[in-house]
């Protein structure tokens, strides 16, 4: 039985790749019914694959005109739609925003994709790291010898599959308020970019050197970042605050070799080698036993395997299992109307009128 927030909406998801199926795990683990439409001959996704859980799948030839007639009869009772095609697909098919809006006028249409709906760029390939690129933002991850892609949490998930939900979501009000829906452009690049805002306003305001290793977020700052410990773990260290700073020095013991100014940029190199010195003197665990819990802002780095045993990720629950499977729980919590995985990803196939039959 569906649970949470989103009970109630219909989604229809065309089926693509990496942000998208993530969207639509989103959308169903907060409740909504979503309806993801694959082309016909598609492999089901493998049990691995978590971001497939929780939706009903049905194949269509959408070359064929009954296929897309069959997608216009489920887009005249769904709430929301999205896809992630490049610009003039979907228009190809027959499926494009209007004649989508002309059957259901209430409809929020969502079109996710790295470069947007129009600008130079809008019909080349891409993928993260290359949206990404352009935002200014991955220039200034990584080490000073080379910016390092953040895996692709950037662009594809942060900038795309977030903003999409969001934008939707928004849209929805309106519609519901209005009964007018409306299409919804989420272009990773543009999205990306918002969400480091942050970090352009700083650029502009002259708080941000444009360089990497050079600022207070960036690994710059001694007290923020990451060392590694005798055992060749690593922890991570966010002591940004004057309080949080002084407490990092009394733990490491390092006080008498820190007389430094926190906020003397000249003295962060230095300041940086003390503390890598001193973090090597121990291993992470014992460094767990003297800070974890504490103001220092610390915490042990993990890898995928720990993070799985840490006691705080045991009481919060954030891994459960479905369909014999480790999968991450939903999120966020809500106090009334929780959401929850609707099923397993699954290879069983819906034929369109099982699913027009209910919906």
């Amino acid at each position: 039985m569906a649970s949470g927030p989103l009970v109630g909406i219909k989604v229809v998801e065309f089926a693509g790749l990496g942000p998208g199926p993530f969207a639509g795990m989103l959308l169903s683990d907060l409740g909504a019914e979503v309806i993801e439409i694959a082309r016909e001959g598609t492999p089901p996704p493998p049990a691995i694959r978590g971001d497939a859980r929780g939706r009903k799948r049905i194949c269509l030839n959408l070359k064929s005109p009954e296929a897309v007639e069959t997608c216009l009869s489920l887009i005249e009772k769904a709430d929301l739609v999205f896809e992630g095609n490049r610009p003039g697909v979907m228009e190809r098919l027959g499926l494009g925003p209007d004649v989508m809006l002309a059957r259901n006028p209430a409809l929020v249409y969502g079109r996710m994709t790295g470069w947007g709906q129009s600008g130079p760029l809008a019909h080349a390939a891409g993928h993260d790291i290359n949206y990404l690129a352009i935002t200014g933002l991955l220039h200034a991850i990584g080490p000073a010898e080379r910016p390092v892609p953040p895996l692709n949490l950037g662009a594809d998930y942060g900038g795309g599959s977030m903003f999409l939900v969001v934008g939707v979501l928004s849209a929805l009000i309106s519609a519901k308020a209005t009964g007018k829906g409306q299409v919804v452009d989420a272009a990773m690049t543009d999205c990306a970019t918002y969400l480091g805002s942050l970090f352009h306003n700083f650029y502009t305001a002259g708080a941000w050197e444009d360089r990497r290793e050079a600022n207070l977020l960036d690994g710059g700052a001694p007290f923020y970042g990451n060392y590694e410990c005798a055992d060749g773990r690593f922890v991570a260290i966010g002591s940004i605050e004057p309080q949080f700073y002084q407490l990092l020095l009394e733990k490491t013991g390092a006080a008498d070799r820190l007389p430094h100014k926190q906020m003397d940029k000249k003295s962060w190199p230095e300041m940086r080698e003390i503390l890598r010195e001193v973090f090597l003197t121990k291993t992470r665990d014992e460094w767990c036993q003297i800070m974890e819990g504490t103001d220092v802002c610390f915490a042990p780095v993990l890898n995928l395997a720990e993070a799985r045993e840490h006691p705080h990720q045991i009481e919060r629950r954030v891994f459960t299992e479905s369909g014999g499977v480790v999968q991450v729980a939903p999120a966020p919590r809500f106090s009334q109307t929780p959401g929850a995985i609707q099923w397993a990803p699954s290879d069983r196939v819906w034929t369109a009128e099982e699913i027009l039959s209910g919906w």
